[in-house]
């Protein structure tokens, strides 16, 4: 059975539309939440809906490109038209994959193994740097936000106590 024209320029339409959806939904969160740049609460609520959907919505449009790109490559008749479909299956298959990911903990790396200095020995401390410090127990603490920003969590003991500190 041949696909009429229209048929098939309809299902390019749709395969078009379906990648570029899953793109979407997977990709916004990524770019909406960047390290190093302001987020606002809309932003953050956005790319939360957006990563609690993206595992499920990006199974279902995967499985309707197939079936769009399984339609369509029985009536190609050249290698180009065919090499164009899997060409554009092949983001959304591996935004697929990416939304079942946490592409958060790419971007931050906890520090896995800190280095401790005294305040005397620590000269790569500015004066007008911000840290977040923490005393207890009679034992003090300071981690600087600008080394803190590069990793986000650090795990420590403070005055006998297991803590993290997060940035």
């Amino acid at each position: 059975m041949s696909i009429s024209s229209g048929t098939r320029k309809f299902l390019w339409l749709g395969l078009l539309l379906v990648v570029a959806f899953g793109l979407v939904i997977v990709l916004t969160p990524v770019w909406l939440i960047q390290p190093f740049r302001p987020q606002t609460g809309r932003g953050v609520a956005v790319s939360y809906v957006m990563r609690s959907w993206s595992p499920i919505l990006t199974i279902v449009l995967s499985i309707l490109s197939l079936v769009i790109v399984f339609a369509l490559w029985r009536g190609a008749k050249r290698w180009r038209s065919r090499t164009l479909l899997v060409l554009l299956v092949l983001p959304l298959l591996a935004a697929t994959w990416v939304a079942r990911q946490n592409h958060f903990e790419w971007m931050f790396h906890p520090l896995p193994n800190a280095a401790y200095a005294k305040v005397s020995e620590a000269n790569f401390v500015a004066n007008d740097d911000m840290l977040l410090a923490i005393e207890n127990n009679g034992e003090a603490a300071a981690y600087p936000i600008r080394l803190m920003a590069y990793h986000h969590v650090v795990q420590d003991v403070v005055g006998g106590k297991p803590i993290v500190a997060t940035y």
